[in-house]
């Protein structure tokens, strides 16, 4: 599964390992992160998020 970078801070979602600190459970795909999940390190919102190269 695809990786997606915080362009803000360098945080990177997997989603294999999802975010479950902020409720999004395990093995969650990119595209059914909630919309309004924030980054849990410099807390902006998807839109600054691009896939990892």
């Amino acid at each position: 599964m695809q990786k997606y970078v915080c362009v803000v801070c360098g945080y990177v979602y997997d989603p294999e390992l999802g975010d479950p600190d902020n409720g999004v459970a395990e093995g969650t795909p990119w595209e059914n992160v909630p919309e309004d999940w924030l980054c849990p390190l410099c807390g902006v919102g998807k839109d600054q998020f691009e896939p990892e190269k």
